[in-house]
């Protein structure tokens, strides 16, 4: 279940500032389980517990970006019965600081998991589940490791290293990893689809609820969409397919498999 915050850029006007729509992504599925309007980006923090009030994921693995690395916010995850990865950066300085220095200093002595994948390069994923030594650990509820990956890219201006930490209730090294990589899905197949495909921030709906409204259809298109099983086609093609052809139109609309 992955957590995370996109403005409607095109929403804006005299009245209210852009709407910022903070979703609950299901990587697996690709279905948007719930969401909440805000004004700011800084609003997450708050707004982030109310969705999950909106929605029965118990069980699930809640994955969110260093926004949502706030004790309120991983205290009603674990009150909910669920696990989660969830970015870290200097936004908690201290814990940051010493995530940092440890692994500055250790990570050769860890276990990985390692992928290479075409686009993103060398990945290595590393877990410490030892948090002895972590002095304000029990603080964060369910707190029961820290995370690491380390990014290596090669192309044509070199190498570059791209390092990402994060806390989780996590204890396995593989599910850390596997997580971490899900919760790309909410840029790549979520946000990406409504910017490239559904050119959501082009779009100059501004009045009353026009530009939510408009948010929660284009969702459940993408939903639909993305449901569908007619070849290896992209989403893009697949729509311009269906608006040409009334029978697969009315399959998708349905969920009609082919």
């Amino acid at each position: 279940m992955a957590i995370d915050g996109k403005t409607i850029c095109g929403s804006g006007n005299t009245q209210h500032k852009a709407y910022h729509v903070i979703s609950a992504f299901v990587a697996e599925s690709q279905i948007t389980l719930g969401e909440l309007a805000v004004e700011e980006k800084t609003n997450e923090i708050t707004a982030v517990p109310e969705l999950f009030d909106l929605i029965d994921v118990k069980g699930s693995v809640v994955t969110a970006d260093a926004m949502s690395c706030q004790k309120k916010i991983v205290e009603k995850i674990t009150e909910a019965k669920e696990d989660y990865t969830i970015g870290l950066k200097q936004n908690q300085p201290a814990l940051y600081k010493d995530c940092e220095e440890y692994f500055q200093a250790f990570s050769s002595e860890r276990p990985s998991v390692t992928t290479q994948e075409k686009e993103h390069g060398r990945r290595e994923y590393s877990l410490l589940k030892d948090l002895s030594w972590l002095e304000h650990a029990g603080e964060w509820s369910g707190l029961k490791g820290l995370g690491m990956v380390k990014n290596t890219v090669v192309g044509k201006g070199g190498t570059r290293q791209f390092t990402r930490y994060f806390i989780t209730s996590l204890t396995d090294n593989k599910e850390f990893a596997d997580s971490v990589r899900k919760h790309w899905s909410i840029e790549n197949q979520l946000h990406w689809c409504l910017d490239v495909i559904l050119r959501e921030d082009a779009s100059r709906a501004r009045k009353d609820n026009s530009p939510l409204n408009l948010n929660v259809l284009r969702k459940t298109a993408l939903n639909l969409v993305s449901q569908a099983q007619y070849g290896h086609i992209s989403k893009k093609r697949l729509m311009f397919k269906a608006a040409l052809e009334p029978e697969l139109f009315l399959k998708i609309l349905f969920s009609s498999k082919k």
